[in-house]
């Protein structure tokens, strides 16, 4: 009996120290993550209108019932919202998505967690993460605090029936009379800046990129000045990029933000500047529409430079972050990648052969899986190397897909762009507060239309009508006395009695 109640107590005794470690290998029931992401972000069977489509994964209701927990999902429109949101209520979100420019303000505002040694070393996300993700994020100090989800490029999807493709080898393209009233543009202060950065400088990137080529300078050095030369805010540099939207601006057919994809599958517009995912969606839905012949679209990524985007999850102060953790590892298995990659889009920076094998199924024209690179008239095709990306990954020794050459411009170029685009992409850095507020001026001097003759007109009317009706109530309140009624005079002062 003494040696029970020695063993109980000592259970007893140990029972707080061992109560910590019980969490640490799964996540406690009932327990609620507040994921802040993206519209339209994630895999889900459930769609904006109600319906609701079986045979795609719901990623959100596999991760409550596998670790018994409940996902509080909620979506933003922007970063600036997001951002917005998080500063008045703080304590409101475990797990969020923000864009590189808004991870590194956030991380240099205190805003986030720093991941576990675990995660960072063992977890799902660092096995399959692509290793240039990897690379790109150690390089800049964002590992510890931001886990990749989803990345690409900016380009332009145009319709190769109707426009030059060698006019889109340069940024100035789209400025080509032309294609009046026939490209749009984004409604988005940083990547519009970045269009007429891009233009405005467009002849010292070229010069860069020559200079590359011909070895005189290495690739860090190339990538460190494409860098410095796009995120330039001085005073002269906003002038310019203001001077050359506006003369941009009556050439558009206008800005958007979401619009243009499908303007560019009704054949509104000719050119769409668009992110990546958007521009392999304006290509899917073209070639297969519900009515009507197909149309095919290419992506064009200009000679002189291209930025490189990635959106990322980021834990805010106060997190629950164990589980956010475990909701990143969740979403980084290659099979959810893919579910992800084929519901939203956008390219996932998760690799593994998972990954690659659905590639395969979208992409590769090779008639024999077993001796791939011939099409099915024996026509050899181009080798496309997607191992930068994917080795590392997985098991397999090569990562290549081969397609035709018609394909080389369409939507395999815009999910995974080639080694060489790689080198000429510039990261969009964090503003500082003075530096956002001087680009928004500009941008809104850019977005601010005209007043018409007519409505200075309509203005100066009613301004004048305003100072007659004034004038009136001015003259009537000198009246010392209300006016007599009809039939009756005024009596002056020295009549009254």
């Amino acid at each position: 009996m003494k040696r029970y109640l020695t063993a109980l107590c000592a259970f007893l005794i140990a029972l707080p120290l061992l109560l910590p470690l019980a969490g640490c290998s799964s996540a406690k029931k009932g327990e609620v993550l507040r994921v802040y992401n993206w519209e339209d972000y994630i895999s889900t069977p459930k769609s904006s209108d109600g319906e609701e489509d079986e045979s795609i994964p719901d990623l959100i209701a596999a991760f409550e019932k596998e670790y018994g927990v409940t996902v509080e999902y909620s979506t933003f429109g922007t970063n600036e919202n997001m951002y917005n949101e998080l500063k008045i209520n703080a304590a409101g979100y475990d797990l969020v998505c923000p864009s590189d420019y808004m991870i590194m303000k956030m991380i240099n505002e205190n805003m986030v967690e720093p991941f576990s040694e675990e995660f960072l070393n063992n977890g799902t996300y660092s096995t399959f993460a692509s290793p240039y993700i990897k690379n790109l994020f150690d390089k800049n100090g964002w590992t510890q605090y931001a886990a990749a989800y989803m990345w690409g490029t900016m380009g332009f999807v145009y319709n190769p029936e109707l426009v030059d493709a060698n006019d889109l080898s340069s940024w100035a393209g789209i400025w080509d009379i032309k294609y009046h009233k026939k490209s749009t543009i984004k409604d988005s202060v940083r990547d519009s800046y970045f269009l007429g950065v891009a233009y405005v400088y467009r002849d010292e990137l070229t010069d860069l990129a020559a200079r590359y080529a011909a070895g005189t300078v290495n690739a860090e050095e190339y990538s460190a000045a494409l860098e410095e030369i796009m995120n330039r805010t001085d005073e002269n540099t906003r002038n310019r990029v203001k001077d050359a939207l506006l003369s941009l601006k009556p050439n558009l057919y206008g800005f958007e933000v979401d619009s243009g994809k499908q303007d560019m599958i009704t054949g509104k517009i000719s050119i769409n500047f668009a992110w990546s995912g958007d521009a392999v969606y304006s290509m899917d839905e073209a070639e297969d529409p519900d009515g009507g012949d197909p149309v095919y679209l290419n992506y064009a990524i200009p000679e002189e430079c291209t930025n490189i985007w990635f959106d990322g999850w980021v834990m805010p102060k106060g997190s629950n972050t164990k589980l956010a953790e475990k909701f990143i590892d969740f979403l980084s298995r290659p099979e959810n990648a893919a579910a992800n990659m084929n519901f939203i889009g956008y390219t996932s920076a998760v690799g593994g052969d998972a990954v690659f094998d659905e590639m395969i199924d979208w992409y590769d024209e090779s008639a024999d899986p077993e001796n791939r690179g011939f099409d099915e008239d024996g026509n050899a095709l181009e080798k496309y190397d997607l191992n930068y990306f994917f080795r590392g990954t997985g098991e397999y020794d090569d990562y290549s897909l081969y397609v035709s050459e018609d394909s080389m411009n369409r939507q395999i170029y815009a999910q995974y762009p080639t080694e060489d685009v790689i080198a000429r992409c510039a990261i969009m850095k964090n503003f500082t507060n003075e530096e956002t507020a001087a680009v928004n001026e500009m941008w809104e001097e850019v977005k601010g239309l005209p007043i018409p003759v007519w409505a200075y007109i309509a203005i100066a009317v009613i301004a004048a009508g305003i100072v007659a009706i004034a004038l009136s109530y001015v003259y009537k309140g000198k009246r010392s006395e209300p006016k007599p009624k009809k039939g009756y005079r005024r009596v002056s002062s020295k009549e009254k009695p």
